[in-house]
């Protein structure tokens, strides 16, 4: 029975999808039928097949439900009145029309899984368990998709179908069917919405892209800028490196240099101490002065020179005179801390040390 029956829906379903059906025909109403003469005859011995329920009634009344395999009836009395499927049942739930919260129309349509448990409720519980479920779903489904706004129409369609098969489960269980699930299978949107939809999808794919973009030029300058930082840091830290070493090469070559003018100085003193070294300072400091006239010669500055400049030897003379100057202090100096180093009760020693000041004294008469 239900297998035809659904049968009827299948086409009704189809014939309904046909555009224009209603103008070429007139209108027709599709109703579920209850074939009852589709029963099997009542041969005594009867084999239930695996998975089917036939309901016997004995004189017109409910007697008892016939289980798979072997069974016996009494002819006449006992008679199959309601063959039921235990399979379960997938059943078309035609498209129809819904408005959402936000009064969007739509045209909807799914599947309905249902399993039949109790084939005495299927039997006498309602008419047509079939075609009530179908209707049930319809409104089920028009009811749950008024609670919510389009966009979470796509977004919660599981939880859509869930609310779905919850509502036919509270209204199928004194039917002895229970609803497996629901899908929704199509949704069809207006032309203008869709069009507004996939424009507002192209929109927010610019929008990304934009900020994906924008993201990547950002993250190009942070690394040039990055790159450039490192640079500059590496280019100090190596101009800082190279004033330290340029620091301490300089400091190296002035403690050279220092190294070696007092090396100098400590050769020209001890030149200057023997006998022949006044001759010798001499002879320097009129190469030297020489030597600075010279260089004086190559330039075209004006310069006030002494009245006897042209006169080297008085010049060196009286270089010579500051030098035995300073030499006299520096004797002095010596011979006020010569006490401090040496014993005074060296008689030999101290009349040393004033021989060589007088023979410095007579040296400096005969230079003037």
């Amino acid at each position: 029975m239900f297998s035809q029956s659904r049968l009827l829906f299948s086409i009704s379903g189809h014939l309904r999808h046909i555009p224009n059906l209603s103008k070429v025909t007139p209108q027709i109403r599709f109703v579920a039928v209850r074939h009852r003469t589709s029963t099997p005859i009542n041969t005594v011995i009867m084999f239930v097949p695996q998975q089917e329920a036939w309901v016997v009634e004995r004189m017109g009344k409910f007697h008892r439900i016939l289980e798979p395999g072997l069974n016996i009836l009494i002819p006449v009395i006992d008679k199959v009145k309601y063959v039921q499927s235990l399979k379960e049942i997938a059943i078309d739930v035609p498209k129809q029309s819904a408005i959402t919260s936000d009064n969007v129309t739509l045209n909807i349509d799914g599947v309905l899984y249902l399993r039949i448990i109790n084939p005495y409720l299927a039997s006498y519980g309602v008419e047509d368990p079939e075609f009530a479920i179908t209707q049930l779903a319809q409104t089920t489904m028009r009811s749950e998709l008024g609670k919510i706004a389009l966009d979470k129409v796509f977004q919660e369609r599981e939880n859509l179908n869930v609310s779905i098969v919850d509502s036919i489960n509270k209204a199928s269980e004194a039917w002895g069917i229970t609803c497996l699930r629901y899908e929704i299978r199509d949704i069809k949107l207006p032309s203008r919405v869709q069009e507004a939809m996939q424009m507002q999808v192209e929109a927010e794919r610019k929008k990304r892209a934009a900020i994906l973009e924008s993201e990547g030029v950002r993250e190009a300058d942070i690394n040039v800028a990055e790159g450039k930082r490192q640079a500059r840091i590496l280019a100090s830290e190596a101009e800082k490196q190279e004033q330290i070493n340029k620091a301490a090469g300089e400091a190296t070559a002035m403690l050279a240099i220092a190294d070696a003018r007092a090396t100098g100085l400590k050769l020209v003193a001890t030149s200057l101490g023997s006998k022949m070294g006044a001759n010798a300072a001499s002879l320097s400091i009129a190469e030297q002065y020489v030597h600075a006239f010279k260089n004086l010669a190559k330039n075209n500055n004006t310069l006030i020179l002494p009245a006897n400049a042209g006169d080297v030897s008085n010049m060196v003379a009286q270089a010579m005179t500051i030098y035995n100057k300073l030499a006299h202090s520096s004797a002095t100096v010596d011979t006020l801390q010569i006490p401090k180093c040496k014993s005074p009760s060296k008689k030999n020693d101290l009349a040393e040390l004033f021989s060589d000041e007088e023979e410095r004294r007579k040296n400096a008469d005969l230079i003037l």
